[in-house]
């Protein structure tokens, strides 16, 4: 029995072994709380000044076409530069977008063009932070810790998303906009000091390529790893399909009646969720079918949204429903990462790493569209019910479409054999 509680809980070992990852993750937390104060921000800002679901939806699809851009290009220059320094840059222009808010906010009434123009660009920036990102982790970790690290990335952003939504909303509500972007600028200087104090991440032994070449070598990668694809359509077509977050105003101000500190245990709630679900992935290193785990806990997530689009008589009752929804995203999540992770040669993991992080920031912001064009034409809650259903039609597709990510065997050495022909 104590065998099977040490399985279920989070490893912290990656934290107390290694230095380096012990600074990323520390600098990490702090930026994110800042970071999420403005994820809840920005959409608000766009409904108080339009009230309307479908134009904070399109806040989505500016951010995606950006992120899309420089994610393909993203990887191909995380594996052939410093990563350090890499970060080192993003950070600064991240943090250079968030006082452009700061100076909208002060505005008062901006154009919602510049918002939009703002969003796109702090998208773009993070669509060469984010991968980068993830490529150093399994350099500053041993091979046996990094599911661990994993997971321990993860619940640094689920709690980032639960602490920062929840501060945002206080802070909008009592001193206004302009702080609460300027609390995320701050932050960052908690990650650009943590970045500052890791050892250069230098390319090792890879030679030079074009960035087309090395762009299709990471495709050509993909392309014979089906296990690896399989999860990122099964994420996509969960966030297309169902992603709620663009609804998450319109249900705070004209359903549950409770203002923008509601707002703010909304955008939380599935945060919440998502760390008591990482607090207990530690199973998922042992799971001989981490390709199951994957659907399985994406159709958990499905039910609980759809149970949520109903569920418009409490904002407690929202609240723990969505709770339910991050715990089984942050398994998905997790179990996908970790085989991704597994598999892939550092040589690619850049490249892989942006692939990683176009889908699964790249299909939210088309989930955005989705859930305020159907929420326009019928409601909110309409939106959320049909986004449900329609995400557990899709566990089926994702399993017949992909019959290798399903038989999937994580102790099999000759996966990985099989897709690095080359090495």
């Amino acid at each position: 029995m104590i065998t099977r509680l040490r399985h279920l809980a989070l490893d912290i070992s990656p934290l107390r072994d290694s230095r380096q990852f012990r600074f990323l993750f520390i600098g990490q937390l702090i930026s994110l709380i800042g970071r999420q104060i403005t994820v809840v921000a920005v959409p608000y800002q766009v409904y108080v000044l339009t009230h309307s679901s479908l134009r904070v939806g399109l806040l989505g699809l500016v951010q995606l076409v950006p992120f899309i851009v420089f994610s393909l290009v993203a990887g191909t220059i995380a594996d052939q530069v410093d990563r350090r320094r890499l970060l080192l840059l993003t950070q600064i222009l991240l943090a250079a977008t968030s006082s452009l808010f700061v100076l909208g906010a002060i505005w008062g009434q901006p154009p919602l063009l510049f918002l939009y123009g703002v969003a796109a660009a702090a998208a773009g920036i993070s669509a060469i932070d984010q991968p980068t990102r993830s490529a150093t982790v399994p350099n500053l970790v041993s091979r046996k810790q990094l599911a661990s690290a994993v997971s321990l990335n993860f619940a640094l952003f689920q709690l980032g998303t639960v602490a920062g939504p929840a501060v945002g909303g206080l802070v909008i509500a009592r001193v206004g906009l302009p702080i609460a972007y300027g609390i995320d600028v701050v932050t960052f200087g908690a990650a650009i000091a943590a970045v500052f104090l890791l050892s250069p991440q230098l390319p090792i032994g890879r030679r030079p390529e074009s960035p087309l070449s090395a762009l299709l070598a990471g495709f050509a990668f993909l392309r014979r790893t089906p296990i690896i694809t399989g999860g990122y359509a099964a994420d996509l077509m969960a966030m297309v399909l169902s992603a709620p977050r663009a609804l998450f105003p319109a249900l705070a101000l004209s359903v549950y009646h409770v203002g923008p500190s509601g707002l703010g245990l909304l955008y939380s709630a599935p945060g919440v969720g998502a760390v008591a679900g990482s607090a207990l992935s530690g199973f998922i290193a042992h799971v001989r079918h981490p390709g199951r785990t994957v659907i399985y806990a994406i159709a958990g997530w499905a039910v609980a949204l759809s149970l949520f689009g109903f569920a418009t008589v409490s904002i407690w009752l929202a609240v723990l429903l969505l709770a339910v929804a991050g715990a089984a995203d942050a398994i998905s999540a997790i179990a996908r990462n970790t085989i991704q992770q597994t598999l892939a040669p550092d040589r690619l993991r850049g490249r892989l790493s942006a692939v990683y992080s176009m889908v699964v920031v790249g299909g939210p912001y088309l989930g955005d569209a989705r859930a305020g064009a159907v929420a326009s034409a019928f409601s909110a809650p309409s939106a959320v019910v049909a986004g449900g259903i329609m995400c557990l039609v899709g566990c089926l597709a994702i399993r017949l479409a992909f019959p290798e990510m399903w038989r999937y065997h994580a102790q099999s050495p000759a996966d990985t054999a099989e897709i690095e022909p080359d090495s």
